[in-house]
């Protein structure tokens, strides 16, 4: 069993985050002004020793690979913001292929939605537009992926480097994009690229193509199984805040039966959830979690990963995702508990996802 965690490169300054947001703008900006909303709410995380890193910098990479790799983790699924040529937040990964280091399986997340100010509880207003373009453009990404796609590090399933599409209903261009970069790929060396679709809080149409789907948790158990969550409300002057109880998210997940189309399935996992840190009371948080119950409820979807998915592959929500609240990474009120539990888990279940191999 392989253990991905999707992690969030928005952890160093950009000048399009600068105009939208204030100068010097990152994922910390929000993680810091956190305030508890209601008795028991747990803001603001704080990362352990005050270790606020910024992602340009080699060293914190490596420490995230190798706490990571420590614990049991395979790989890192990072997210890749592309718009029809203009990239963003890609200083890291890009320094991270040049650089060769850390040693330590990757792929990615294409984040194909307009990159907009909603999240922050701003007026919407879209900073970039997502657009597909023409063949011109695919190529073009492509072009810039390819590299990714060759390095020894870039996780494959059956020799076919993994690229995930977030926001699959979007792409008008799907199929003919698909079958295009698949025989670039080829014309390249790869026998193709394996595509995997999400399946979180937002339509997903019948799509031909995909080589598997991916629930990204608990965003499909909240899309899946709306009428079974019991939310708690909080009356704020701009609306209400919605609490959801964990043990009760969890459940639903390892209870649900696995259905789709006949495509294989990689099931999800989720830390936490509180994303008040962008949303305010807007926002939804959880109660009820603990490091010992993730670590219970994780070596239970670890067992029926292999049992009734018949998947080698566990996503995680997430390695890095402070504002959202569903993080590993050691913080000042549990420590590396969490990342612990983690370790148990994939222990108790047999897992053998640590390490850096490659497929």
């Amino acid at each position: 069993m392989k253990l991905i965690a999707y992690l969030l490169p928005q952890f160093h300054p950009i000048p399009e985050n600068d105009r939208s947001w204030g100068k010097g703008f990152t994922e910390w900006t929000n993680t810091r002004k956190a305030k508890p909303l209601y008795a028991g709410h747990e803001q603001p995380r704080e990362p352990l020793h005050d270790y606020y890193y910024d992602l340009t910098s080699p060293e914190a990479r490596e420490w995230q690979a190798s706490l990571a790799a420590r614990f049991g983790i395979y790989g890192f699924c990072y997210y890749h913001y592309w718009f029809k040529g203009k990239k963003l937040l890609q200083q890291p990964m890009e320094e991270i292929l040049s650089m060769g280091t850390p040693n330590f399986p990757f792929c990615f997340s294409w984040a194909n939605e307009s990159w907009t100010k909603k999240w922050d509880g701003g007026d919407k207003d879209i900073i970039v537009e997502q657009q597909y373009g023409t063949e011109s453009d695919w190529k073009e990404h492509f072009n810039y992926l390819l590299n990714f796609f060759l390095d020894p590090r870039y996780i494959r399933i059956d020799g076919k480097p993994v690229f995930l599409i977030y926001r699959p209903g979007n792409m008008p261009c799907w199929e003919e994009m698909r079958r295009c970069w698949n025989r670039w790929a080829e014309e390249s060396g790869l026998p193709g690229l394996y595509w995997i679709r999400t399946l979180g809080g937002f339509p997903v149409p019948k799509q031909h193509g995909f080589d598997a789907s991916v629930e990204f948790e608990p965003h499909y158990t909240f899309a899946t199984s709306p009428n079974n969550i019991q939310w708690r409300k909080f009356d704020f002057n701009n609306g209400y805040h919605h609490v959801f109880d964990y043990d009760q998210v969890w459940n639903l997940i390892l209870n649900r039966s696995r259905l789709r189309e006949g495509e294989p399935i990689m099931p999800g996992a989720f830390v936490g959830w509180d994303n008040t840190p962008r949303l305010k009371s807007g926002g939804q948080s959880c109660v009820g979690g603990s490091p010992e119950k993730f670590g219970w409820y994780l070596s239970r979807q670890i067992r029926r990963a292999a049992e009734v998915y018949k998947s080698d592959f566990l996503f995680i929500n997430a390695w890095n995702e402070w504002a959202e609240g569903t993080y590993l990474e050691p913080d000042k009120r549990h420590g590396d508990l969490y990342l612990q539990e983690l370790r148990k888990a994939a222990e108790e279940a047999g897992s053998q996802g640590s390490g850096p191999r490659i497929l």
